[in-house]
């Protein structure tokens, strides 16, 4: 998550769901509004919303 002007990695998230407990854990009003949002949510190891097994 980029906040502030800081970078925090909150976790490493397994679904859409997971993200969103994270944004709310961190205080995001509406974390299904700014789930694609770059500035806040860098993606890594693959496209936005696509999850593999692990």
């Amino acid at each position: 998550m980029h906040l502030s002007g800081r970078d925090e990695i909150l976790g490493t998230a397994y679904s859409d769901h997971d993200l969103v407990v994270f944004l709310e854990a961190a205080g995001i009003d509406d974390p299904d509004a700014v789930i694609d949002d770059p500035d806040l949510v860098e993606w890594r190891g693959g496209r936005a919303h696509q999850w593999t097994a692990a």
